[in-house]
């Protein structure tokens, strides 16, 4: 058996299958964003979770072969690495598992650990790739100065695009009125109480407001679109520069798949992302992903393990996502 795990800015998966691809229990919980809920917060979260999947599975965790946890933010803090690694082992009482960035996931799950390159559309965002045994990752540098074309890129956009619209620096379109009534703005510079205020400036939540710019795009707010247009366009930008650090050469085609809420059935990136990355330099062959990122992290504990699913379990895996 192998646990998957698949942290998240907002929501983390938890997943257990078995050697035949078949999915023994599944369950989700909160925020694995340390920065954003502390280490103790994280610890607490992982272990509630495994505790619960464990517990519908009616298995124990000496019953595991291997285990892969991807977290978000690992391998961009020295200082925390050790804490991170060590997590799981507290939690399962052995060290048959692997940490490692959750982009791991995204790449894993989409592409099935075949050659190719994935992006991430959450609430953050990232490209991850492997080929011929090369690893590269594009992005994922914090929502500060990076993150680009992700869901807290977004809504920070569409935020800026408001406070624009309210001085008229920009014509008003339907991002405005969007604003104002969904936030409840009695006042257009009400939105520093929301913003700094109720919602403490917190990362996932910001995040949430991407929806805005969404709908507003949608209702043909020609500035909105251009944001959901420039932000597909970014997470292209993460796609060629994992291309280039693996050394693709010109001609060769790369699979691309994606993951996260942006790509979702009522996300607004997946015809945009499609559009610019048939315009970029690069031949690249769109797939939509095979498996959800926590089934991936499964996967991976799989590989990870020497243990890699056949054919026929992957085939049974992917309908049971």
């Amino acid at each position: 058996m192998f646990l998957g795990v698949d942290g998240g800015g907002t929501k983390t998966a938890f997943a257990l299958i078995d050697s035949q691809g078949q999915v023994l229990a599944r369950h989700i919980e909160s925020s694995a964003y340390y920065l954003e809920v502390g280490l103790d917060g994280m610890a607490a979260m992982l272990a509630r979770g495994c505790q619960a999947l464990l517990a519908e599975a009616g298995v124990t965790a000496s019953d595991l072969t291997f285990a892969f946890f991807g977290l978000p933010a690992y391998g961009e803090d020295r200082a925390v690495q050790p804490q991170l690694d060590a997590l799981p082992r507290a939690i399962l009482g052995h060290a048959r598992y692997l940490c490692g960035n959750d982009m791991v996931c995204s790449w894993a799950g989409s592409l099935a650990c075949a050659d190719g390159i994935s992006v991430i559309g959450g609430t953050g965002s990232m490209a991850y790739g492997e080929l011929d045994g090369r690893r590269a990752r594009a992005g994922g540098w914090g929502e500060l100065f990076s993150d680009e074309g992700s869901a807290h890129w977004i809504a920070r956009a569409g935020l800026a695009l408001f406070s624009r619209m309210s001085d008229g620096r920009a014509p008003r379109g339907s991002l405005y009125k969007l604003v104002r009534q969904r936030l409840a703005l009695a006042d257009d510079l009400d939105l520093c109480q929301v913003i700094y205020g109720e919602l403490q400036a917190e990362r996932s939540r910001v995040a949430a407001l991407s929806r805005l710019v969404s709908e507003a795009a949608a209702l043909g707010d020609l500035q909105a679109q251009a944001i959901i247009m420039e932000a597909a366009a970014e997470l292209v930008a993460l796609v060629d520069a994992v291309r280039g650090s693996l050394g693709v050469p010109e001609d060769e085609e790369v699979a691309v798949s994606y993951s996260g809420g942006l790509f979702g059935a009522d996300g607004p990136l997946q015809a945009p992302f499609a559009q610019a990355l048939a315009a970029s330099t690069g031949p690249y062959r769109l797939t939509p992903p095979r498996l959800a990122p926590v089934l991936g992290a499964a996967l991976y504990a799989a590989r990870s393990a020497g243990a890699p699913l056949s054919d026929a379990a992957l085939e049974r895996l992917a309908s049971a996502d």
